[in-house]
């Protein structure tokens, strides 16, 4: 699932006064799948109910993220640096990372087709930002 769609989940079911009973649900889950951490920032609520989530999950079910985002980049994307490192505390302890390098599967393919030429770059996070498509 995409954080975005996680966090608005929790962001609807605490508006309809039923978060406990939201967070409840999600914490059943063998694993948790998140894709897309970081791709949109989050405001400190919507950070806050992530690390509750986090939290009740802790030692007691798996988590699996996907980021295109370094951990370094986390205090920013949360907008609190603390309350980044209580989330990375607690996902980086017993974890397993990957990190991946290489260009972008999707425009590999581009490439390949001739779509895209051979030496364009992606635009970067602060060109795509500024452009507002993010």
């Amino acid at each position: 699932m995409p954080l975005d769609k996680l966090i608005a989940t929790l962001m609807k079911a605490k508006q309809e006064n039923r978060l406990e009973k939201q967070l409840q649900q999600l914490g059943y889950a063998r694993v948790l799948i998140l894709d897309e951490i970081g791709y949109l920032p989050m405001t400190r609520e919507e950070a806050s109910l992530f690390f509750r989530l986090l939290n009740r999950r802790y030692e007691k079910a798996s988590i699996v993220l996907t980021s295109n985002k370094g951990f370094a980049d986390w205090g920013e994307m949360f907008g609190d640096n603390v309350l980044a490192t209580a989330i990375l505390d607690r996902l980086l302890h017993h974890s397993t990372t990957l990190n991946i390098k290489g260009e972008s599967y999707r425009l590999k393919e581009k490439r390949k087709a001739g779509v895209l030429a051979k030496n364009a770059t992606p635009i970067s996070d602060d060109e795509m930002a500024e452009s507002g498509q993010h």
